[in-house]
C-alpha cells in the first residue's frame, strides 16, 4: 500500500529561510489518495504553506512554497513510520501498540484517526464508529490534511520535550485534543452540531481541554501541555499561535454573540493566563503566565500582571516560535507603558 499522498511538506535549505515543497503524489487525482482532497491540491496553481524550525523571527522561520509538482512521498509521514518501527525494536512490548497506531496505517489521516478514536471511545461511542466518522472527515478535508502536518511540525519545533514527530501523535495529549477539536469544528460547520457538541464532552473529559467546536483556530497550532485549556464559542486563534496549560479564552456576563477574545498570530500565551471578552490580542503579542487580560493588547507587546498591563515592546521577533517567556530588558524596544 502507499501513502495518501494528500500532502507533501519537504526542507529546503536556504540562506534566507527554511522552506516548504507541497506536491502531490504521483498518481494522485479525484478519488485517488485522501479522497477529494487530492485532486483539489493538484488543481491548484499556487500555495502557500507555512513549515516551522526554531528560530527569532516569521521570516526566518516560515517561507512559502509555490505550484505543486509530483512527489512520491510524506516527508512528516515517512518519519513517523521510521520512529515507530525504531521504537518497536527498541521496546518490544510495545510494538503490538505501535503497529496498529501506525505501521499498519498508509497514510497519516488513517493513522490520527485510529489514534483519537480509541483514545474518545466509550461504551456508547465505539472506536469502530469514531474511526468511520472521523476518516470521513480527515480523508475528505484539505484543510484538515494540511492542519495535522503543520500542527506536528509546530510540536516538534516549539516544545524541547517533542522530539520526534510520533511522540505528538501517540503520546501528546495537546496535539491530540487539537486534533479532535478540528474534526468536532469540521462536523459543527457540516450541521451535525449534537456530534460536535457530543465529541467537545468526551474530549474535555479525556483530556481536560475543553474548546467548543465553533471556535476558530488557525494553523502551526502548539497546545503546551494542553491540561486546562478553555476556548469559547466565539473565540478566534490565528496562525503560528503558541498557548500553554491552563490558558482561559472566556467570554464576560451572559451576553450572546461575539464575546471571546481574537488572538493574533504569532502570539505567545502563557501558562494560566485568563483573556476575557470580545477583545484583540495583536500579532506577536505576548500574555504572561498569571496574567488576567480585559483590554486590548497592542501588537508585539507584552502584557503582565493582574489586571494586565504593558511592559513592553519587541517588534523583531514572534513569541510563539521562540517560546520566550522572559521579560529581560535587552529583549523590549521600548520603556514600559500602560494600557491607555
Amino acid at each position: 500500500m502507499t501513502s495518501c499522498g494528500c500532502l507533501v511538506l519537504e526542507k529546503v535549505e536556504g540562506d534566507a529561510a527554511a522552506k516548504a515543497r507541497v506536491k502531490a503524489a504521483p498518481g494522485a487525482g479525484a478519488g485517488a489518495g485522501c479522497g477529494s482532497c487530492a485532486g483539489d491540491w493538484r488543481g491548484r496553481s499556487e500555495a502557500i504553506f507555512p513549515i516551522y524550525v526554531m528560530g527569532s523571527s516569521r521570516g526566518s522561520t516560515v517561507a512559502a512554497a509555490r505550484g505543486i509538482v509530483d512527489s512520491p512521498e510524506d516527508p512528516i509521514w515517512v518519519a513517523v513510520k521510521a520512529e515507530a518501527k525504531s521504537e518497536a525494536e527498541k521496546e518490544p512490548i510495545l510494538s503490538s501498540f505501535l503497529y496498529a497506531s501506525v505501521l499498519s496505517h498508509d497514510c497519516l489521516e488513517r493513522a490520527l484517526s485510529f489514534v483519537l478514536a480509541n483514545r474518545l471511545e466509550d461504551p456508547t461511542l465505539l472506536a469502530t464508529q469514531l474511526i468511520d466518522i472521523f476518516n470521513d472527515v480527515v480523508l475528505n478535508n484539505k484543510d484538515m490534511c494540511r492542519s495535522i502536518r503543520l500542527d506536528a511540525q509546530a510540536f516538534k519545533d516549539r516544545d524541547p520535550a517533542c522530539s520526534q514527530y510520533s511522540w505528538a501523535l501517540l503520546y501528546l495529549k495537546g496535539y491530540q485534543s487539537l486534533q479532535s477539536y478540528r474534526i468536532a469544528n469540521v462536523l459543527w460547520n457540516q450541521g451535525r452540531k449534537v456530534l460536535a457538541l457530543a465529541l467537545q464532552s468526551r474530549i474535555s473529559e479525556v483530556f481536560a481541554v475543553d474548546i467548543h467546536p465553533a471556535a476558530k483556530i488557525g494553523e502551526g497550532i502548539l497546545l503546551d501541555h494542553g491540561t486546562g485549556l478553555v476556548i469559547g464559542e466565539t473565540a478566534v486563534v490565528g496562525n503560528w499561535v503558541s498557548l500553554m496549560q491552563g490558558v482561559t479564552l472566556g467570554g464576560t456576563g451572559k451576553e450572546h454573540g461575539d464575546r471571546h477574545p481574537k488572538i493574533g498570530q504569532g502570539a505567545l500565551i502563557g501558562a494560566g493566563a485568563t483573556i476575557l471578552g470580545n477583545i484583540n490580542v495583536g500579532e506577536g503579542a505576548m500574555i504572561a503566565a498569571g496574567s488576567l487580560v480585559l483590554k486590548d493588547v497592542p501588537p508585539h507587546s507584552m502584557a503582565v500582571g493582574n489586571p494586565a498591563k504593558i511592559v513592553g515592546y519587541t517588534e523583531k521577533e514572534d513569541p510563539s516560535l521562540t517560546m520566550k517567556h522572559d521579560a529581560r530588558r535587552d529583549y523590549f524596544e521600548h520603556a514600559a507603558v500602560r494600557f491607555r
